[in-house]
């Protein structure tokens, strides 16, 4: 196998959930290979470099090795070569803290009111929009 669906290729090695996710972003311009804008069923080849617009992060993918059908994630990442400009890494890992934490609630008081919910929310959008390393040090 010397070529494979572009479509088929980014949902084998992980970098969508499924099939169709994948071919819906090749159909809207979010995948482009050397080439200009890749259609589903544009084909790849080994050592091809495939550019994907995912969630506002461009990432930069090249091709090292086709795949017959989708593999785990281990086997997945030995199948090509993240060439992600770090800038675009550094994007993603600033959106990406303090994602993963829980938020805890004080036993007996149960689900928020609709009201605290949107100062909850209100106090969240003010403080994760203030940019903390614009201001000057004291």
């Amino acid at each position: 196998m010397d070529t494979m669906r572009v479509d088929k290729w980014l949902w084998a090695v992980r970098i969508y959930k499924s099939r169709t996710l994948a071919a819906d972003a090749c159909k809207s311009g979010k995948v482009r290979l050397v080439k200009g804008i890749a259609k589903p069923a544009s084909s790849v080849s080994p050592n091809d470099v495939i550019e994907v617009m995912k969630n506002g992060f461009n990432l930069k993918f090249k091709v090292i090795q086709l795949l017959k059908s989708r593999v785990g994630a281990p086997i997945a990442i030995t199948c090509y070569e993240d060439q992600t400009p770090q800038e675009e890494l550094n994007k993603y890992k600033d959106w990406f803290v303090g994602k993963s934490g829980v938020e805890y609630r004080e036993r007996g008081l149960g689900r928020p009111t609709k009201k605290e919910r949107r100062e909850i929310d209100e106090f969240k959008d003010e403080y994760f929009s203030y940019d903390w390393f614009d201001e000057e040090e004291v």
